[in-house]
């Protein structure tokens, strides 16, 4: 009955947000400008999130290795892909990571491993987002002139950091060794930790991560190409990414409303046309859609197909 409320709850957010924005829109302005779309461009977009895609696939194998499983290059790809499947398609009741962690533990790796590995996947991904959030944040903060908006970039920017550094901390928190739960929290922040400032594999995890979060500033000033919108790297990189931090909060389908109704803030408050912020914003989710239907088509062709859904949905994942 929980997760029935927190799916109609994240999908009355989605619907309101995504209404709320349409609305202030001139909708036959926005469906003509889509219909003059660059296909070029667009095919561009898709092209580097798929590369985008195979990069995360890449990090999560070292990351893996890190917590000592084995996961094979093709696995990590076809795991990776199904998970950004899954994410659009069950968003609220299982999610991409819970899949890979299911996928990865299927394999021999075991639970503790697997969970271990996609959390901490999770966390370098979202901590290195942060890390560009607050890089920007000088240029930011000269772009945005709104109070508000200058106030959420510095708290997502340099809270985000505090938070993650905080994290990585917990591995000497001896007190948290008393229980259960919190003792394999301090073994993952120990491990984040190990792996972050490992001579071997740290510099190319770090500047792996980088790589993939500016990518989407990369997918953005594509898809803004594509539509002709008055829109430069620079903004993409200064205004979507602080947007992608702030669309990790769960509280949408996959971040459908959340990103569209900050982008079009964002775009506001930079003094930039908001229709622009609210195609190029349909647009990203649409390139992640195409994603997830190429997640899709590995998850129906694999051996962990549909066939293997309901036994994933009822399996506990350990704590």
């Amino acid at each position: 009955m929980r997760k029935l409320v927190l799916i109609v709850v994240k999908l009355v957010v989605s619907v309101a947000l995504l209404y709320f924005v349409f609305s202030r829109m001139n909708f036959a302005s926005t469906v003509g400008r889509l219909n003059r779309i660059d296909l070029g461009w667009l095919a561009a977009s898709t092209g580097i999130a798929l590369l985008q895609a195979g990069l995360s696939a890449i990090r999560w194998q070292w990351v893996a290795l890190a917590c000592g499983a084995a996961l094979a290059p093709a696995q990590a790809l076809r795991f990776t892909l199904i998970g950004y499947f899954l994410t659009q398609l069950l968003p609220s009741t299982v999610g991409g990571d819970a899949a890979r962690i299911w996928l990865f533990a299927q394999t021999g790796a075991g639970w503790l491993k697997a969970t271990y590995s996609v959390l901490l996947d999770r966390f370098i991904g979202v901590l290195a987002l942060t890390a560009l959030v607050a890089a920007g944040l000088y240029w930011s903060l000269g772009l945005i002139k709104n109070p508000a908006g200058q106030i959420t970039l510095v708290v997502i920017g340099i809270g985000g950091l505090s938070a993650g550094a905080t994290f990585l901390t917990l591995g000497h928190w001896r007190v948290l060794d008393r229980w259960r739960l919190t003792q394999r929290l301090a073994e993952m922040a120990a491990l984040a930790r190990q792996i972050l400032i490992s001579r071997n594999t740290g510099p190319q995890i770090v500047i792996l991560s980088l790589l993939i979060q500016a990518m989407t500033a990369l997918i953005a000033w594509c898809l803004a190409r594509a539509v002709a919108a008055q829109f430069e790297f620079m903004h993409a990189f200064l205004l979507v990414l602080p947007v992608m931090l702030i669309a990790t909060i769960p509280v949408s389908i996959a971040g459908w409303g959340v990103r569209e109704s900050a982008l079009v803030l964002a775009f506001s408050y930079a003094g930039l046309t908001e229709i622009d912020g609210l195609i190029v914003s349909v647009l990203l989710g649409g390139v992640m859609l195409a994603v997830g239907a190429v997640g899709g088509i590995a998850w129906l062709t694999s051996s962990e197909g549909l066939g293997n859904l309901a036994a994933w949905k009822s399996e506990q994942l350990p704590p």
